[in-house]
């Protein structure tokens, strides 16, 4: 899998996890710790084809950051995250915690 995927979330140990789960798979990773942050990322960096984030987090949740980064890239792939939130807007979800089998079956879908 040769995706350019930028990952979020607050919480670095879950970042560097999701993101070493994400390069044993093949794929390039940029990570992100807020919304903010990931939208920069996502102006600078034309190759980003996947944004998987937590729905969970200060500032701006993971809901508004899918909706506010599709507006800039309407063919982003979004991939959401939660331990407790509900699904909403139709968007592929995974749950934490989750296996490195069930990121790399969700991923096989979504590419």
């Amino acid at each position: 899998m040769s995706e350019t995927v930028l990952v979020v979330d607050d919480e670095p140990a879950v970042l560097d996890a999701i993101g070493d789960m994400l390069e044993r798979l093949g794929c390039q990773v940029i990570r992100a710790q807020s919304g903010a942050d990931a939208l920069d990322r996502l102006k600078q960096n034309e190759h980003i084809s996947i944004l998987i984030t937590d729905i969970s987090m200060p500032g701006m949740d993971g809901h508004e950051l899918a909706e506010l980064a599709r507006r800039v890239r309407p063919k982003l792939k979004v991939l959401q995250l939660s331990g407790r939130e509900p699904r909403r807007g139709g968007l592929p979800m995974i749950r934490k915690p989750f296996s490195f089998e069930e990121l790399a079956g969700v991923m096989q879908r979504i590419s």
